[in-house]
């Protein structure tokens, strides 16, 4: 049987709170958004293109701020308190907040996630390739990653150092999946995006040429052009590939320029992310006199 009611906490740690649901019966189909989140294929068949999940309150606080269309907020009894003032926002307005114990939490989540703070939103459509391009003028490219955390890693860095919006290949991970978003401190929600099409790639790069961009494809080839010897134009776009793997051929010859980060030869390479944010920050540094 399912019984529900506004509370705050089996403890009574904060008192009744008006707009709060409790709920004891992890069979609630409220919760449906929260079910088997560590299943990346049954999250990607239940969310689609139609929701996402934020994890924490900084990232569900980047969803409010975002514009995103909140559906709801589940919670461990120990996280109301500190989530009561965000209830008070106008964008929480008419948005169900769900309050459950740890063994509640567990069985809806399928594990033992220690005092949760979720939210599930609205994804938003995104541009294609060429409406980004119009509007942007620092983009990053990621071919085939397949690191959900470095995709957070790197929409972070983006946002840190004025990257206008991402591109990604038709085999790159869903930039709105749960950890991604809670790496990236819920960045990922402000940096628009926009996948291009099986038959579009790695064409894409010729579309962002077409609209004024140099492409910089990042290699470790030692007959690259050494990033901090690159003049910065107009419009640019960093091209990153998998770990490991790198940029495929194809890519690279789709792009106007291979360029390398020098590092010491007593250290093999840089992860992906941190790759992205020398890049970043060498995009974005100040023009030379």
């Amino acid at each position: 049987m399912t019984t529900d009611r506004t509370a705050a906490s089996s403890s009574n740690e904060v008192g009744r709170v008006a707009g709060v649901t409790y709920i004891v019966d992890p069979g609630d189909p409220r919760l449906d958004d929260y079910r088997e989140l560590n299943s990346i294929a049954v999250r990607a068949e239940m969310e689609r293109d139609e929701y996402f999940m934020g994890e924490g309150y900084v990232p569900v606080d980047r969803m409010l701020d975002s514009g995103h269309r909140m559906r709801s907020v589940l919670l461990h009894p120990k996280r109301l308190k500190r989530f009561i003032p965000t209830m008070s926002r106008p964008e929480m307005a008419g948005v169900p907040v769900y309050v459950a114990e740890q063994a509640v939490l567990a069985e809806v989540v399928g594990f033992n996630m220690d005092r949760c703070c979720l939210a599930s939103a609205f994804r938003a459509p995104m541009p294609t390739v060429a409406e980004l391009a119009s509007r942007c003028r620092r983009l990053v490219v990621l071919e085939a990653l397949n690191d959900d955390q470095n995709v957070g890693a790197i929409a972070r860095a983006s946002r840190a150092f004025g990257i206008d919006g991402m591109v990604i290949s038709p085999t790159c991970n869903d930039p709105y999946q749960r950890r991604t978003v809670r790496v990236s401190m819920g960045e990922i929600l402000h940096v628009p995006v926009a996948r291009a099409g099986a038959e579009d790639w790695p064409g894409a790069l010729h579309t962002l040429r077409d609209a004024g961009f140099e492409t910089w494809a990042l290699t470790p080839d030692v007959d690259a052009v050494d990033l901090w010897d690159m003049e910065v134009p107009d419009r640019v776009a960093a091209v990153l590939g998998a770990e490991g793997h790198g940029l495929e051929p194809k890519t690279m010859e789709a792009s106007t320029h291979r360029v390398r980060i020098s590092i010491s030869a007593n250290v093999d390479s840089l992860n992906v992310g941190h790759a992205a944010a020398v890049t970043f920050a060498v995009i974005g540094r100040p023009a030379r006199a």
